[in-house]
Parts: C-alpha cells; sequence; structure tokens
C-alpha cells in the first residue's frame, strides 16, 4: 500500500512537472490559418494553447518555464498510415493490418488490433508526427476500420481520438493477389455493390416498428448500413483513372461520402473528382512509378491543389526498410515539384485535421486548440533541421 502511495505521488509530481505553463520563443511560428510569425511566442497552459503573437504583444507571466527554438509548426498529422498494426518487423507476430480470409469485412475494428507500443509510433514522434489515421491496409475490397490516435504513450483507450473514422476499401490490382475471387475489376465492383445492396435492405427492415419483424442483428451490414447513411466515409483506395472512376460511380450510385486514398492518376481527373466531392489522401510523394502507381506524378499535389481539391499527405503502407515514410519529408518533396511552402504544410496539418474531423482541437496553432507542436532547429523543411522537440497536448517528449 506505501509503495503504491508513493508511486501515485512521484507520478502527480512528474505530470504536474511536465504540463507545466510554457512559454516557447521562436524565430519563426507557422500558425497555418494565419500568416507567419517572426519572433513569435507561444504560451501554452493546461495543454492548450494559451496565447500566439509576437515578444512585443505578448507578456510572459514569470512563472513559465522558457523554451526557445528556431522554428515552430503544429503537430504533423498522417493522413493515412498502418502504423501501429503493421510493425517495424514485418513478420507474422507484427502484421495486423489486412485480414485475407474473406475480401469483405467491414466488422473489423481498428482499435482491436493498433499497438501503441509499437516502435514504428514512437519514430514517428520523434519526426514531429503527433497524429496517426490508422488501420485496415490496402488489398481488399473492404478490409475494414480506421482510427484517428495520438502518438503519445499511453494505452489504447488514452491514445484514440476517434475509435471509428473511416472504412478502408480498395479497388485495382492490389486485391486479386491475395483472394481467389474477385479476379477482375469487374467483379471488384460488382461484389461490392452487391453488398451495398444488401446493406441497404437490412438498414430499411430494421426501421420496422415491429421488432419482430427485424432481423437478427449483423455486425457486417450495421457497419455497410453506416457507410450507406453518411455516418462514416469511404475511403477508397484506387490509382489507376479506371479504378478512381469505378469508386466515383460507386459513390454517386450509392451517395457515399467518398475520400480517394493513393489517387496515383488524379491529376487527370480533376473536374471529376471536384464534382464527385471527393476528398484526397494522396499517396506518397517519393513512391516508386510501379504497378499500378505506374503513372504517378510528383507534382500531383501541386496540381490538384491548384484545381482547387485540398489536398492530405499520406505515409501509407511500407512492405520494406524504413518500414514508415515520414509525411514531412514528402511534403518536401512535393513542395519541390512546384507546391507552395504554405500549402505544403496545411497537407500535413489543417488539411487532414479537416478530413478527419479533427481541425477544431488540432492541425493549427491557435487560441484553445491542443498544444501539439514541434520545434525545430532550422527550417522545417531544410534537410539539415532536426526536430528538437515534440509537444502533444501541452506535455513535451
Amino acid at each position: 500500500m506505501k509503495k503504491t502511495i508513493l508511486l501515485l505521488t512521484i507520478l502527480f509530481v512528474v505530470t504536474t512537472g511536465l504540463i507545466a505553463q510554457v512559454a516557447i520563443f521562436a524565430d519563426s511560428i507557422f500558425p497555418i490559418t494565419s500568416p507567419l510569425i517572426r519572433k513569435g511566442v507561444i504560451l501554452i497552459n493546461k495543454g492548450k494553447i494559451e496565447k500566439i503573437g509576437t515578444e512585443s504583444d505578448i507578456k510572459v507571466p514569470e512563472n513559465y518555464t522558457r523554451v526557445k527554438t528556431h522554428a515552430v509548426t503544429p503537430g504533423f498529422i498522417d493522413a493515412r498510415s498502418t502504423i501501429g498494426m503493421s510493425g517495424v518487423y514485418n513478420n507474422n507476430t507484427d502484421q495486423d493490418q489486412l485480414e485475407k480470409s474473406s475480401p469483405i469485412q467491414p466488422e473489423l475494428r481498428a482499435i482491436d488490433a493498433y499497438n501503441p507500443e509499437e516502435k514504428l509510433v514512437s519514430v514517428a514522434r520523434e519526426y514531429g508526427i503527433t497524429t496517426l489515421h490508422t488501420g485496415h491496409g490496402i488489398g481488399a475490397l473492404v478490409s475494414g476500420q480506421t482510427m484517428v490516435v495520438s502518438t503519445k504513450p499511453g494505452n489504447v483507450e488514452s491514445v484514440t481520438l476517434k475509435p471509428l473514422c473511416m472504412l478502408a476499401m480498395t479497388i485495382g490490382d492490389g486485391v486479386s493477389g491475395h483472394f481467389s475471387s474477385p479476379g477482375t475489376k469487374a467483379k471488384q465492383i460488382s461484389m461490392i455493390r452487391t453488398e451495398l445492396l444488401k446493406a441497404k435492405e437490412y438498414a430499411k427492415k430494421m426501421e420496422e416498428k415491429d421488432s419482430t419483424k427485424r432481423p437478427t442483428f449483423d455486425l457486417k451490414m450495421d457497419m455497410l448500413s453506416k457507410l450507406l447513411k453518411g455516418e462514416i466515409k469511404a475511403m477508397i483506395t484506387a490509382n489507376t483513372t479506371v479504378d478512381i472512376m469505378g469508386a466515383i460511380r460507386l459513390a454517386k450510385e450509392f451517395q457515399l461520402k467518398l475520400v480517394l486514398d493513393g489517387a496515383a492518376e488524379a491529376y487527370r481527373l480533376t473536374d471529376e473528382i471536384k464534382a464527385a466531392k471527393s476528398e484526397i489522401i494522396l499517396h506518397a510523394t517519393m513512391a516508386r512509378n510501379e504497378g499500378d502507381m505506374l503513372n504517378m506524378s510528383r507534382a500531383s499535389a501541386a496540381l490538384l491543389t491548384k484545381a482547387g481539391i485540398p489536398v492530405s499527405i499520406e505515409s501509407g503502407y511500407e512492405g520494406y526498410v524504413p518500414k514508415t515514410r515520414i509525411v514531412l519529408f514528402e511534403a518536401a518533396v512535393a513542395m519541390s515539384f512546384g507546391l507552395s511552402y504554405e500549402d505544403a504544410l496545411k497537407t500535413i496539418t489543417i488539411n487532414p485535421a479537416t478530413l478527419l474531423g479533427i481541425d477544431k482541437e488540432r492541425g493549427s496553432i491557435e487560441k484553445g486548440k491542443k498544444a501539439d507542436l514541434v520545434l525545430f532547429d532550422g527550417d522545417p523543411f531544410e534537410y539539415t533541421s532536426h526536430v528538437t522537440g515534440v509537444y502533444i497536448d501541452g506535455i513535451r517528449y
């Protein structure tokens, strides 16, 4: 009992020290939703941003811990990852992102497989990624659900921001190699349509006033019903023009909230994508030009942004070393291919925050938002710069 009390006392002292009031002084602050601030100050109090402004505008209270750095950005958000479900060792014990027993499994929950202690989570955090949109991966028509998590240490409940975010789906060559059926693109679309039609009928029957006439509760149909009702988004990985148009037709037929993932040839279909009101999670800029991504362009982020389509850049899934991409580097390369500095930062901050529905608390440096911040000793997009500090909910890791 005495040992327990001692440990709790130590934990309380350490925790209160970590969440002490902090004043960060920086040569450059990138708020994202407002202009760059030179010689600025950010005040952190109770895990949130209390004030932000120039050194001449903000009076820092005496009891605030002072931290000096070169540059500060919001914590980065990886718009599409399998980190925590795909592990660093790439063997059977740490690969939970794709269940191959059936091509359509919407009932699979990401929260049941996510491992917050996976090494790749801390690797991402060390590079300034404070939030992940992760979950079931590509390779099945409907591989399962996704979730949004903080990369701070803790158990799955304490780090989860949204236990259910989207339904991960795939159209394209990546599906056929995992299952005996479907074998063709037409069969892929046919199988998805068949299940959605079943779900539509199921949802209708579940609304019967007479409970005896309702069907037995079905996890699979229930999740597809949520998709049809617009309660969750359909995140469809589709890279070729043919597959992207197939995803758009599906969304139109069933009135789905469409998020195109990967979207390697999206630059060829900007008018169609805008008409479909589809959101975009773009492939990693430095992905390889092979398979259904043969015609990808490193200028895609710039071309789509110029067309008025908001872009979020993903790390995706890597089956080889270094196991995960870092979206900071991917955004930097996108900038070198025509994307503006400001828009490059948006692809890994406010754009994915808006896409994931967490923009009221994250994605930019604003008063009242969570203090998720990244400190640099140089320009954030300069290769020789280093991340010197990462704050999540006001705590420095």
